[in-house]
Parts: structure tokens; sequence; C-alpha cells
């Protein structure tokens, strides 16, 4: 009992501790901007995709069709380089509304401290709530008139700050501006939300029966990592077709914008919370589960910050908790001391990330610690729970993503070779990555003897070290298992229990 009594004691001194840290620099006060500089504002409105890497027409992608992403690009900024925080939703979202990594401020594990008394730690506050004080009226839009183009989606690990968001019409926008509006649109999900998924035989994705059959089993080339096989060709063009529906509604979002005088005015961000919703993207630390696409269109009635030139392709490393500084910048206030995201925009923009740092840590009942850091080439990936892997049990995935127990059919009789092979077998402590010369990080360098990659070793095992002693990393400590327990439930109740899981 005494170490545990320490190790709560030392929670609370970093969560009292955090919003004193001074890691990004340039931080300048809360306050907002001089009106009297600043008389008009722009509009500022997030469209966030689910669970996508760069997988759009604009980024190079084939067998998709995304016309009104593409020609967002190219009235706008492309990014090729920016990463998610975590390869899941919640800890993702917690980390972007707050400007804080998720590990520093106790919202690291998925879906948690939706029924206590959690708070954030002082200093610490909602980004929609700066705005608000700004004179921004905030939105999270779920209807565009009868047209369905958000979820309404928070997800967010911290439930007692208040009213996130003022307002779900879309239509009282253009009496409100300046506004801030976020749409989380329904793509790419599998369509559980009903909570039967335990009894369907195939959960569908959200609106397939709709979307654009772009893609198909015999056109598409799933990565190395999967069997050539009928079941993961199948899965793979329903998620490329899930893409080309997302656009879908995007033009129905532009459309609006336009016709109802708001486009020259509201600067447009587009980007996804996390990565590929497939067996080996989301929920792993691999760049399938955090490489996320953004484009930042400008709006014409506001000049443009210095590394803003329409059509252009910026090719800077950036982490997604960066969009929360660099959105409170549009609006005209300062970031807050101690905030951890870094200004990527303006006159005073931060020198660029030389590393982009991910967490990931429980999902739902599946109790496993990575961490990962990369810089524009090597990506370094730590994982702390011994035996953890692809093939450990998460049930949602058992159950939605088909690819994952297909394999496992295929390894148990001998079938799998290669890369599809080694990727049924549990993670080592330590992988390292050249994501230049290998793009699906299948090489694993962490024991290779070649210099530079043992330098890059060196160099991404001291940042990772450091990052997680300067940001007060809190997966140091498990959660009790009495938190945990409830979630094996859930979970059991929401998509059932493999037959082969002789679990607890």
């Amino acid at each position: 009992m005494p170490e545990v009594h320490l190790g709560l004691q030392r929670i609370a001194l970093i969560a009292a501790l955090v919003a004193s840290l001074t890691l990004s620099p340039q931080a300048g006060s809360a306050e907002p901007a001089d009106e009297a500089r600043n008389p008009r504002r722009p509009n500022i409105l997030w469209i966030v995709g689910e669970n996508l890497c760069l997988d759009l027409g604009c980024y190079g992608a084939q067998h998709v069709e995304t016309p009104h992403l593409d020609s967002l690009a190219e009235r706008g900024v492309r990014y090729t380089n920016v990463f998610s925080t975590s390869p899941v939703c919640a800890p993702s979202r917690s980390a972007l509304m707050t400007g804080m990594y998720q590990t520093s401020t106790g919202t690291h594990p998925m879906r948690s401290h939706r029924d206590d008394d959690f708070r954030l730690p002082a200093g610490v506050r909602p980004l929609t709530h700066r705005l608000a004080d700004a004179g921004y009226t905030t939105a999270n839009i779920t209807h565009i008139g009868q047209r369905v183009v958000g979820t309404g989606k928070l997800d967010l690990n911290f439930v007692n700050e208040g009213m996130i968001y003022q307002t779900d019409d879309w239509s009282s926008l253009a009496a409100s501006e300046p506004f801030f509006a976020q749409i989380n649109l329904p793509e790419v999900e599998y369509d559980i939300y009903d909570h039967k998924s335990a009894e369907k035989q195939r959960v569908k994705w959200v609106g397939e029966d709709w979307h654009p059959q772009v893609a198909t089993a015999d056109t598409v080339e799933p990565p190395p990592y999967y069997p050539d096989h009928p079941v993961v060709r199948e899965e793979w063009a329903r998620y490329l077709n899930s893409v080309s529906g997302m656009d879908v509604r995007i033009g129905w979002i532009l459309e609006a914008l336009n016709e109802q005088g708001l486009a020259d005015d509201t600067i447009v961000v587009f980007f996804a919370d996390n990565g590929r919703l497939e067996a080996r993207g989301i929920h792993w630390c691999w760049d399938t589960g955090l490489h996320v696409p953004m484009i930042v269109c400008w709006p014409q009635n506001f000049p443009a910050p210095p590394q803003y030139e329409p059509g252009n392709v910026d090719t800077r490393l950036i982490s997604l908790l960066d969009l929360a500084a660099t959105t409170l910048w549009m609006a005209g206030i300062e970031r807050p001391a101690g905030m951890q995201s870094r200004l990527f925009l303006g006159e005073q923009a931060d020198r660029s990330r030389r590393f982009a740092f991910s967490a990931r840590d429980r999902i739902d009942e599946t109790v496993v610690r990575q961490r990962s850091v990369r810089d524009a080439r090597y990506h370094y990936i730590r994982t702390y729970t011994a035996g953890a892997g692809f093939a450990t049990l998460n049930r949602y995935k058992e159950k939605c993503f088909l690819v994952k127990p297909l394999m496992r059919e295929l390894h148990a009789a001998g079938q799998l070779a290669g890369p599809a092979a080694e990727l049924m077998q549990p993670l080592p402590g330590e992988l390292l990555y050249d994501t230049q010369s290998d793009p699906h990080e299948i090489d694993n360098l962490a024991e290779s003897s070649r210099p530079e990659h043992r330098a890059a070793l060196l160099q991404l095992r001291a940042a990772l070290d450091t990052w997680i002693v300067e940001t007060g990393d809190l997966g140091e400590w498990p959660e009790p298992a009495d938190v945990v327990a409830p979630f094996e439930q859930e979970m059991h109740e929401w998509f059932g229990t493999p037959e082969w899981y002789r679990g607890p």
C-alpha cells in the first residue's frame, strides 16, 4: 500500500505541475488579441474525418474519388507529415481539444473518466472555452438542412468541464460570426453505435449501401503485411469506398458555405483524428495508426500567413496537437503559457519540430502501453507490455475487422508467410523503421549494426526518454483493475467474445 500511495501522490503532483510546464517555445499570454487591432476575425471550420491516412486523390491514392478534397487542396495547403498523438480517437481528441498531450493530463486511456469526478489539471481548458471567451460562437454540427453531415461526436476523456459547444444549429452560424464550428464526419467507421454488433454476422461500414463503388476487390492492392485473400481485398475496397463517400458529404458542406456567403470569411481545416481503419492501423503506433491528412484553406477576405501559398505542399513534421495553438492564433488568441501545442502558422510561428511523439495505452478492455517518436525519416516504437501484439484480443477488432480472425485462422493452419506471419508474433520491446525505404514499416532495424541505424536508434531512444520525463507521462502508472474490469463485460455485450479466447 505505501508504494501505491506514493504513486498516487506523484500522479497528483505531476497533474498539478503540468499546466506550468513551458515546453513550447514563444508561449504567450492567454488574453485575446486587442480588438482595436483585430476588428474582424475569421470564422474557423474544422472538418474532421474518422480513421484515415493519406488515402485521398490529392495525396496520390488510387481507387478513390475525392474531388472536393482535391479541390480544397488545390486552393489551400496540403500537409504531408502530420501525426496524431494517439492511434485512437478519444485520447487524440482530448489532446487536440486541450493543446496538451493526453499522457500529461491523465486522459490517455481510451474512454476514461466518463463517470467519475475527474477534472483537467489547473490551467488546462477546452479549446472551445477559450474561443467562446474571445467572442466566438462554438458549434458541433450534425445536419445542414435535411442532410446528415456530422455525428456530433465529442469522445473526450473529460466530462466535467461544462458545455463544450454552444450549438449544433448550422442555420444560425451566418448570424453568429465569428464562429468556430466542428463537423465530425460519419466516415470512416464501422456502423457499431446501435450496440448490436454481437448479433451481426458482418458489421457494415457507415454509409456502405450508398458509397460510390470506385474500388473493387479485384483492383485494390492491400499492404504486404496482409495475405492476398478475398476477405482482405473486399475489406480494403470497402475502406476506400468509405473515403469516397466521406468526400460526398464534404461537398455538401463546402456547397453550403458558398451558398450562405460564408466561404470568403471562413478558414477551412480538414484533418483526421487518427490513422486508418484497418486491423494493423487504428490502435497501433505504426504510421498506419498515426499518419493523418491535413488541408488548410484560407479565405480571401483575410490576409494569409507567410507560410501559406495556395496549392502548396507543406512537408514539415507536425503533430496534430499543434492544431490547437494554431487555431487559437487564427482567432487572434495567444497561446496560454505552458500549452504543449506549437504554432505552425503566423509571423511568430515556432521552429519546425524535429520529433513527433505519440502514445497508446488501454483501449477498451485491451491493456497495452506503447510510445512512439519519429523524425523526418526514422520511426521508433517502444512496447512496454510483454507479449502484446497484433494478435492480442480486442473484441471490437475481432468482430468488425474481418482480416484479424482470418489471419488468426490462416496462422493456425500454417498458411501465412513473410510479413503476414511475422505480424502474428508478439512485438519486441523496440521497433525502428526507415520510413523512406520501408513505408509499410515491415523491416525492424532495432538490431541493425549499420552505423546510420544505430545512430537513429540512439537519438530516438533519447528523444523519447526526454519527452516522457519532460511531459510527465502518466502512463507509467496502470489503471486499477476495478477500472478496467467493466470494459471486459461491456465489450463482450457489444461485440461478443471469440470462441478461442479463454480469458478471465
